[in-house]
């Protein structure tokens, strides 16, 4: 089951990448020579000159990869189920093709028989279950649990990135192969702590009962693993591990997720010279083994990666870039190349040549049709290379000899013109700083000293007949609240309109203001406030009287 989440995972993130990838950009520039090694600039130089028709090889970015996937070991043992592996390795491109790979990487790898053995009598890990020279008779399952670590080198060639018909793939598949080395430590499940399994309590295997058998095993065995698997005392050893040379081939695809990261999924098959990976050396049938036989063990390394591309004033890994990029390139739309001159005349160099040119003394530099006339787009009897104003609306010509025409006077300048003619200055309000009139708790009457005020008041607006005046109270979080203001305001109103004499006209009103005193009200010059004079009252029935 976990496998097919592994790889149910894998077929998405293909899917999901293959759409980034499309988004890639193009090659690099063969000019730059800012990408190009000390070494290779003698040959940029001559390429740049025209003496030598090849670019110089750039300097490409190394590739720093990380993956992990499912790890097994092919041998004596079958398989139980995918076990586990990692790997890091580092990658620099040779060429366009070919590469090279340095990887590290580390597997985990379990396995159990689902039928009994008998022929193990040269596993020294199952040796209690006989006494030697005897021949054993007691069945046996054969299982192992195997750490394996390897490091190897690689050539990697890529084969995807030259096309023909595309400046760029949108995935890249490649192939490798290598030699390396690898040391593993297998060890066996052999004891049920220290005692012996009893594997003669489990049923007889037949091809019916093998679901069974397959219960009672998983069931029965504890998973410590704490026999030495069977070894060769003439092995190799390095860290105090079996060593051993190993081969490996495999393949897999890159795709990219932008210019410094791709995904890579890949499958690596490692063959080294042992059959030991899964503790047991010989394998045979069942019973009695008459038919024991003696292979070479190897184990497959499936995985996820993710890759970094590392390098600064490096172009990316070459395989990534298609190497007839630049020559489809230039030949579409040359910049390097050293282009023929023209074999028919161009007296004018128009562009149009000579038998085809209706004017054959265009000026240097003017801009021509498909016959060799000046052109001259607005069609107002001046030719471009003359005309000052190259689109001349038609209502605005004829033009003068530059090409410039006589815009007519638009509406909006006439009205402009009429207001600008009528203009008046408007007068200013001197009337200076008002004063406040205060009110007592809730109180809406005016006291005597507030009535003082007012007169002296009264008499200021009198004497400023161009102002305004914005009575101003304060306070509205609450219905209560804005009534009173509401109140306060319109009783200072009333007071100057009816007591002094003051045209109510003159008066913008304004209650329930934020940033004031709520028992204050205050007088301000309102000439320039645009407000009513009068306001209905908000709540009317929460006025007060007194």
């Amino acid at each position: 089951m976990a496998s097919k989440k592994f790889l149910s995972l894998i077929v998405l993130l293909c899917l999901l990448t293959s759409g980034l990838s499309a988004q890639v950009s193009g090659s690099y520039d063969v000019m730059d020579s800012s990408v190009i090694p000390s070494k290779r600039l003698p040959q940029h130089s001559e390429f740049m000159a025209h003496t030598y028709p090849f670019p110089a090889l750039p300097r490409n970015q190394w590739e720093l990869g990380v993956k992990v996937g499912t790890f097994n070991v092919i041998g004596d043992v079958r398989s139980r189920i995918p076990g586990f592996g990692a790997a890091l390795h580092v990658r620099k491109a040779l060429g366009y093709v070919f590469s090279l790979r340095g990887e590290l990487g580390m597997g985990v790898a379990r396995g159990l028989n689902f039928s009994p053995s008998v022929g193990y009598k040269s596993n020294p890990a199952w040796l209690p279950y006989f006494t030697p020279p005897a021949v054993p008779t007691t069945p046996v399952y054969y299982n192992y649990k195997a750490n394996v670590y390897e490091g190897s080198l690689e050539a990697v060639a890529s084969l995807t990135n030259i096309r023909f018909h595309k400046a760029k793939s949108k995935f890249n598949i490649y192939v490798f192969a290598g030699i390396g080395g690898m040391i593993y430590d297998t060890k066996i499940d052999a004891l049920d702590g220290t005692a012996l399994y009893n594997f003669g309590a489990l049923p007889a295997p037949t091809y019916e009962n093998r679901k069974d058998i397959k219960k009672a095993l998983k069931d029965n065995l504890d998973g410590d693993y704490e026999t030495q698997g069977e070894g060769d005392p003439l092995q190799a050893k390095l860290f105090d591990k079996p060593f051993r040379p190993v081969w490996n081939i495999g393949a897999g695809v890159q795709f990219k997720l932008s210019q410094k990261l791709s995904l890579s999924l890949e499958d690596k098959f490692s063959i080294p010279k042992t059959d030991l990976l899964d503790g047991q050396q010989w394998q045979e049938g069942w019973p009695a083994g008459p038919s024991q036989t003696r292979d070479m063990d190897s184990y497959n390394f499936f995985s996820l990666g993710l890759n970094f591309a590392l390098g600064k004033k490096s172009v990316e890994p070459l395989w990534w870039i298609n190497p007839l990029d630049y020559a489809y390139n230039e030949i579409n739309k040359p910049r390097h190349m050293l282009l023929p001159k023209p074999i028919l005349d161009d007296k004018d160099s128009d562009g149009v040549t000579d038998q085809f040119d209706n004017e054959p003394n265009t000026p240097a530099g003017a801009p021509v049709d498909s016959h060799g006339v000046s052109r001259d787009t607005d069609g107002d009897g001046v030719p471009d290379y003359k005309d000052k104003e190259l689109v001349t609306p038609t209502t605005w010509q004829p033009v003068d000899a530059d090409g410039v025409g006589k815009a007519p006077e638009p509406d909006c300048c006439k009205e402009l013109r009429d207001k600008l003619a009528n203009w008046q200055p408007e007068k200013k309000c001197n009337i200076g700083a008002l004063p406040s009139i205060t009110f007592k708790g809730k109180s809406v009457t005016l006291s005597n000293d507030a009535k003082a005020l007012l007169a002296s008041v009264a008499q200021t607006i009198k004497n400023n007949a161009d102002c305004k005046v914005a009575v101003v109270g304060y306070c509205a979080s609450s219905k209560s609240e804005q009534q009173l203001s509401w109140d306060r305001v319109n009783a200072i109103i009333n007071y100057l309109v009816d007591k002094e004499g003051i045209s109510a006209d003159r008066f913008v009103f304004k209650y329930g203001q934020e940033g004031g005193d709520c028992n204050t009200v205050d007088l301000q010059d309102g000439t320039g406030d645009e407000g009513p004079t009068t306001v209905p009252a908000p709540h009317p029935n929460l006025r007060r009287k007194g």
